[in-house]
C-alpha cells in the first residue's frame, strides 16, 4: 500500500509527525508533501500567481512552497510513479466540524485526494486553551486513529466522498465511542478586530466571537463535545436537489 501524507498545519508539525507514525502501521511505502508554513484556513485554493519551490528533506519526504491543495497535485502527479492507495490529511491541530470544514486546509487535502479518486481521510484533534497555551491530547489521536483508519481502509467509500474524522478533546480512555455523523452548523461570527501600528496606521485581526447554535443530534458538534469520535462522511456534490427540482418548476413555467 502507498500512503500520502499531507496537512495545513506545515512540514514542521506534531500532527504530522505522529500521523507519519500511525501510517507506518499500515505501509513501508509513505510519501510525505506538506506546506512549508502554515497553511491553515486557506480552504481549497491553489497557487496560480507564483511558481511552486520544493524543498526535499529526505527520502519521500517534501516541504512545498503552496497549499494543501497543491501538496496533493505535487504528489500524484509529480513525484509518486504510482498514485497512492490513501491519502491521510493531517492530524490537524485544532477541530474540523461544522460550516468550518468549508475553510480548512485540511479538508481541502483531502477533497483534492477525492477528485483525484483516491480514498482520502481528514484527521483533526480538537484541542483547549490552558494558561493562554493549547492543551493538545495527542495520545487521544495515537490510540484511536489507527482503529479508525483500519475501519475506513476495509469500506467502499462511495465515489466524492471522503471522510472527515474529528477527535474529541478528552483523554484516550474518556472517549465515549464513534458516531457517524452529519455535518452540523456553527452561526457566523467571524469580525475584524482594528488595532493601530506605532504611527497610528489601522490594521486588522479576522477574529472569532460565534455562538453555537442548537445542535441536531447526530451532528459532529454534538459528537465532539459529548466525548465521541466524529467520523462524517462528506460528499462533494453540493447540488440542493429538492430546490433544483423546484427551480426547474419555476422555470419551466417562463417564456424565454
Amino acid at each position: 500500500m502507498r500512503i500520502l501524507l499531507t496537512n495545513d498545519d506545515g512540514i514542521h508539525a506534531k500532527g504530522l509527525e505522529l500521523l507519519e507514525e500511525i501510517a507506518g502501521q499500515f505501509s513501508d511505502e509513505i510519501w510525505i508533501v506538506a506546506p512549508e508554513t502554515d497553511q491553515s484556513g486557506l480552504a481549497h485554493s491553489l497557487t496560480l500567481n507564483e511558481p511552486l519551490r520544493l524543498r526535499k528533506i529526505s527520502e519521500r519526504r517534501f516541504a512545498l512552497k503552496g497549499t494543501p491543495t497543491d501538496c496533493v497535485i505535487m504528489g500524484v502527479r509529480e513525484l509518486m510513479a504510482e498514485v497512492p492507495d490513501l491519502i491521510l490529511s493531517g492530524i490537524n491541530t485544532g477541530q474540523n466540524i461544522g460550516d468550518d470544514i468549508t475553510y480548512s486546509g485540511t479538508v481541502a487535502a483531502a477533497m483534492e485526494g477525492t477528485l483525484l479518486g483516491i480514498k482520502s481521510i481528514a484527521l483533526s484533534q480538537a484541542y483547549d486553551w490552558s494558561d493562554g497555551q493549547r492543551a493538545i491530547n495527542w495520545e487521544t489521536s495515537s490510540v484511536h486513529c489507527p482503529d479508525i483508519i483500519r475501519k475506513i481502509l476495509t469500506l467502499d467509500v462511495p465515489q466524492k466522498t471522503l471522510i472527515n474524522v474529528n477527535l474529541p478533546n478528552c483523554l484516550p480512555d474518556d472517549v465515549s465511542g464513534v458516531e457517524m455523523t452529519r455535518q452540523g452548523s456553527f452561526d457566523h461570527g467571524l469580525y475584524m478586530e482594528k488595532r493601530f501600528d506605532g504611527r497610528s496606521y489601522p490594521y486588522y485581526w479576522l477574529r472569532f466571537g460565534r455562538e453555537v447554535p442548537k445542535q441536531r443530534d447526530g451532528s459532529d458538534i454534538v459528537a465532539l463535545n459529548e466525548n465521541r469520535i466524529s467520523v462524517t462522511p462528506v460528499k462533494l456534490d453540493w447540488t440542493h436537489e429538492e430546490f433544483r427540482t423546484r427551480l426547474t418548476d419555476e422555470f419551466s413555467n417562463k417564456t424565454w
